[in-house]
């Protein structure tokens, strides 16, 4: 499925389920996509649990681009995405999220789409090297519970526990979680389960 956004077409690429009970959106960070080991254990596990699953390949990732620009921008057009995947799935409860700098914009916006969590993967908690540049406010602002996935040896830093509803620090992994990505999955699919419609 292409959307057309004000940056840009943006790619969804969905696996369906015979009684959704939830719909998960995903998207990829900023030099990354959809096919990513922890984004595909997550999917496959989220299917498990009942989930429609939608990949989401932003708009600048289409267009070539490895730095998503203005959060602004890129949040205008993950908005204008969600509505048309939740278009398609009316009354399902949504949970978005994604690795790295999607797990920032799934942070951002989740008020504004009507997310009822976020998941966040390998969130960038700073540049790697400058603790001093934080962005856990963007944690602290998402409005709703924030599950973070990180490895305990990821440069961009690991959240505090304050700033979530829950917080895994799985050992051994970086940034990339792909020692273990069906560990991944599982702790995602687990606590998605509890937003899900019965």
């Amino acid at each position: 499925m292409e959307v057309m956004t004000p940056r840009g077409p943006a790619l969804v690429e969905v696996d369906e389920v015979a009684e959704p009970r939830l719909l998960l959106v995903l998207t990829h960070g900023s030099a990354g996509g959809v096919d990513a080991p922890d984004l595909l254990a997550v999917r496959d596990a989220a299917i498990g649990a009942g989930a429609v699953v939608a990949r989401v390949t932003q708009a600048f990732r289409v267009a070539g681009a490895r730095a998503p620009g203005s959060p602004a921008k890129q949040d205008e057009a993950w908005e204008i995405v969600l509505a048309e995947v939740r278009a398609r799935y009316p009354g399902l409860p949504l949970v978005q999220g994604g690795r790295s700098n999607g797990a920032r914009v799934a942070c951002r916006t989740a008020k504004v789409v009507g997310a009822a969590a976020v998941v966040a993967l390998a969130f960038p908690l700073h540049p790697p090297g400058r603790p001093e540049r934080s962005r856990a406010a963007e944690l602290r602002a998402a409005g709703v519970d924030v599950l973070v996935v990180n490895g305990d040896r990821d440069p961009f830093g690991i959240p505090d526990a304050a700033d979530a509803a829950r917080l895994v620090v799985l050992p051994g992994e970086g940034h990339d979680l792909k020692r273990d990505p069906a560990r991944v999955g599982e702790v995602v699919a687990q606590w998605i389960a509890r937003y899900a419609a019965y």
